[in-house]
């Protein structure tokens, strides 16, 4: 268990290569300082999702979203601009390979955790899918945040808010439509 905790440690200095891609400066946003992000969204999403009558698994939402980017201690935040040199399915083996090495020795609950991640991956569950809402509504809220502070040409990041589709149960369709048209509204008032 220890080296895994050790190795993790590895996501707090780990850049997330589409900022600095776009020449923002080291520092801007670490895969730590994300999943971090992923996790609080996902708890509020999870919560108002329930609050509104639909049953989810929020513990299951949390790991989730906890360890959804562990790969990335072995294999880097590979940009989506990677993907199309790599390929999808070469960059998910990777992953999932570097996932499973990583979680090698953390004892029992290896198997578990190795079921999330298929799980994220696959999008197999309502869990999965609300995981990768948050993930995409953290995204944004960062974008957001570095263009009210003056960054520019970030516009490729906001396709996604235009029309998503993360296969959600209506009721959580409508919460995380909410929130993206919240975002899209307060950037519009960026000037």
């Amino acid at each position: 268990m220890l080296a895994t905790l050790i190795e993790l440690q590895r996501l707090k200095r780990l850049e997330r290569t589409g900022w600095t891609l776009r020449g923002l400066p080291n520092g801007t946003e670490s895969v730590a300082s994300h999943s971090f992000g992923v996790c609080v969204t996902a708890m509020m999403l999870a919560d108002e999702v329930k609050a509104r009558g639909l049953e989810v698994n929020c513990e299951r939402v949390l790991r989730m979203a906890l360890l959804h980017d562990w790969a990335e201690t072995r294999v880097g935040d590979m940009p989506k601009t990677a993907t199309g040199y790599f390929g999808a399915d070469a960059r998910r083996s990777a992953e999932t390979s570097a996932f499973a090495d990583i979680v090698a020795g953390v004892g029992s609950a290896e198997s578990h955790y190795r079921e999330l991640y298929k799980d994220y991956e696959e999008r197999a569950s309502f869990e999965a899918r609300l995981v990768k809402a948050a993930d995409v509504i953290d995204l944004l809220v960062q974008a957001y945040a570095l263009e009210r502070s003056g960054a520019r040409g970030l516009d490729e990041f906001w396709q996604v808010a235009q029309q998503p589709d993360f296969k959600l149960p209506q009721v959580a369709d409508q919460v995380v439509n909410e929130v993206l048209q919240s975002l899209l509204r307060a950037r519009s008032k960026i000037e």
